[in-house]
């Protein structure tokens, strides 16, 4: 039950940054069917795109202590961009910050459900 409520809180992240901004960050076509898949796309692809490039980078990110992993943030948002239809993105830098949003919306989200033990 708590992976969909994740899953739900997370597409409403993706939504949220792209009514909030007007699409200048990032456009959703609407909440549902978009904003949906593309909650599921993007925790598939953090489940298994994401390690792979983290240690591919980690010298890169080690080097810029630790701030390239935005840069590898706004990849992943990019795949969802490419593989779900009713998402796109804007840019590069719009990317990260809004890669930077949904990471922040669905962590502090994440920890809101984490203390509640149903």
């Amino acid at each position: 039950m708590k992976f969909v409520v994740r899953m739900l809180v997370s597409a409403a992240a993706v939504f949220g940054v792209a009514y909030l901004s007007g699409g200048a960050l990032l456009s959703v076509d609407s909440f549902w069917p978009a904003a949906v898949y593309a909650a599921v796309a993007l925790a598939v692809v953090n489940a298994v795109v994401r390690p792979v490039v983290r240690v591919l980078t980690f010298p890169v990110t080690l080097l810029t202590l630790g701030l390239f992993g935005l840069v590898v943030n706004a990849l992943m948002l990019y795949i969802v961009d490419w593989v779900v239809p009713g998402v796109s993105t804007t840019g590069f830098w719009q990317t990260v910050v809004a890669s930077v949003l949904i990471s922040f919306a669905s962590s502090v989200a994440g920890k809101l459900l984490e203390g509640d033990d149903d």
